[in-house]
């Protein structure tokens, strides 16, 4: 795999193709890109609702209603639509989870290690949660961790996305009674492929040059 050519092939879709849906086969790799992303102390603080279904992708559309009605066309014709949440809160219930899981995965050879692994990452939680009293944004930097992962993986598999921060926060907090969850909307994302009349698909890649954003030492 060339990830240099798929990260210059990679773009912003702007119109989709209705007519070209996921398959199931890969409807179940955005999902599995999705679980497996990065975060910080493996805390994975995030909850996905993905519109798979016209209907559902009707419930996010209520969220690019008036000054966000730009990427309203966006939801409605991708294959699928996925709200990106992070959680404000990281109980111990929550991370007694985390341990849980990593335990039956096979990350630890003693009970001690086990112990260790949970007690680095509740102080390393527990140090956003009290001292520096910014977990929610901790949370939503872990989020866009995955952002960037997600965007990478699903060019290589060869499908069009876009991220929108342009939308209804509000509306999606009615829609789906988030902050009861204990999460919030951090980033939409459209997945699918592009229609041929995508003014974007054509036009030139524009980054800055190497030597403006890289200093060697």
């Amino acid at each position: 795999m060339d990830i240099i050519s798929i990260l210059q092939k990679r773009y912003s879709t702007k119109v989709f193709d209705q007519s070209r849906t996921l398959s199931d086969e890969e409807f179940q790799q955005v999902k599995d890109i999705l679980r497996l992303s990065p975060s910080s102390v493996n805390s994975q603080p995030w909850h996905f609702i993905i519109a798979a279904s016209e209907e559902g992708k009707q419930k996010v559309a209520k969220s690019t209603q008036g000054l966000y009605s730009f990427n309203l066309e966006k939801v409605l014709k991708a294959s699928h639509v996925i709200v990106f949440c992070a959680r404000t809160k990281l109980s111990e219930a929550y991370l007694g989870t985390l341990t849980a899981q990593e335990g039956k995965d096979g990350r630890f050879t003693t009970e001690e290690a086990k112990q260790e692994q949970h007690k680095k990452r509740s102080m390393f939680v527990d140090l956003h949660r009290s001292k520096l009293e910014d977990l929610p944004e901790w949370t939503t930097n872990q989020v866009f961790l995955n952002l960037g992962s997600f965007l990478t993986s699903v060019a290589a598999l060869g499908l069009d996305a876009v991220p929108m921060e342009g939308f209804d926060a509000d509306a999606l907090e009615t829609e789906f009674n988030l902050s009861a969850q204990g999460m919030k909307a951090v980033v939409l994302v459209a997945i699918g492929r592009h229609a041929e009349d995508d003014f974007n698909y054509s036009l030139p890649k524009s980054r800055l040059s190497e030597e403006e954003i890289i200093t060697v030492i």
